[in-house]
């Protein structure tokens, strides 16, 4: 696999510089950040501005590297890590893939990456809501289906079943539900529980 490196960070791009050796620690909640938005590649040893920099003694040979991101993640990340030649120093291509489901590291930091207003990108905390909506968007969790607290049946809008009966009727959607009565469409849809 061959890697050139980009001029500058994005959604799917970060550079870390690796003059004081970044700690295990950073390293790890970079590549949780990246898995937990679109994947990426993570550059070890390069600046911020995209000047490369070279690698810290301690991470020129990288075998295990990929076996400590996967140990210090939750569920696992497999990386895939590459030695790259850039502007006369080796640096690492680290290639994180997009998590399949929400990502931390094994002490639970959740992060996400996200663009700021001025177009660059950040990793920040992975808020209650933001986790909710990444398992929604896996399928993982129906979100309207979460019960509601306090809610009555008596707060559903009447309307809203025939509306639902005429669409099922105009765009061909399950016709039994037509011929059920309003408290069994409710257990149906499972507004209700017997």
């Amino acid at each position: 696999m061959h890697a050139f490196l980009p001029t500058i960070e994005s959604l799917t791009v970060e550079f870390k510089s690796d003059r004081k050796r970044l700690s295990d620690i950073e390293l790890v909640e970079a590549v949780v950040c990246l898995a937990n938005a679109e994947g990426g590649d993570l550059w070890l040893g390069v600046e911020d501005d995209g000047t490369p920099s070279g690698l810290h003694p301690d991470h020129q040979m990288l075998a295990g590297l990929a076996g400590m991101v996967a140990a210090r993640t939750s569920p696992s990340v497999s990386v895939t890590v590459l030695l790259v030649e850039a502007g006369g120093v080796q640096v690492a291509c680290i290639k994180v893939p997009k998590g399949q489901s929400e990502v931390s590291t094994q002490s639970g930091v959740y992060l996400r990456r996200r663009i700021k207003h001025d177009g660059t990108p950040e990793c920040v905390p992975m808020l209650p809501h933001d986790r909710v909506c990444r398992a929604s968007s896996f399928g993982m969790l129906d979100v309207s289906a979460q019960p509601v607290a306090g809610a009555t049946l008596a707060d559903f809008d009447p309307l809203e079943r025939e509306r639902l009966r005429q669409a099922v009727q105009q765009y061909g959607g399950d016709r039994v539900l037509l011929d059920l009565d309003d408290e069994a469409l409710d257990g149906a849809l499972g507004l209700s529980a017997r």
